[in-house]
């Protein structure tokens, strides 16, 4: 996958995005993708929808940072999310709680 189509990726997180698993959430998602797969991208979430910028958030409420490509398989549902936190691919600054929450905001891209 290339750079491109990690950033069409992105995009498209809107349109997969369950309001309802967000009601009372307000937060600011931070990736930080490094590797081939590399960007910088917002996630913002608030009054049940979400939006997507490039880009770094001068104060996001939680920052992930893992390679590109272990994002979209996270994202994708090839990857576990805690399976690689916990193997050190994925790292969480900030309200890891919200972090854990992220899963639920898109529901079709959980492993099947």
């Amino acid at each position: 996958m290339s750079g491109s189509a990690v950033r069409a990726f992105f995009e498209a997180l809107p349109s997969r995005f369950d309001a309802a698993a967000a009601e009372g959430v307000t937060a600011v998602y931070q990736f930080e993708l490094s590797g081939g797969e590399g960007g910088q991208y917002q996630l913002h979430v608030a009054d049940q929808t979400c939006r997507v910028l490039p880009g770094v958030h001068p104060a996001p409420n939680v920052t992930l940072r893992m390679a590109g490509e272990d994002c979209v398989a996270i994202l994708d549902g090839r990857l576990s999310g805690v399976s690689a936190y916990l193997n050190g691919r994925l790292r969480v600054d900030g309200d890891i709680g919200l972090a854990m929450r992220l899963a639920a905001f898109f529901p079709d891209l959980r492993p099947k």
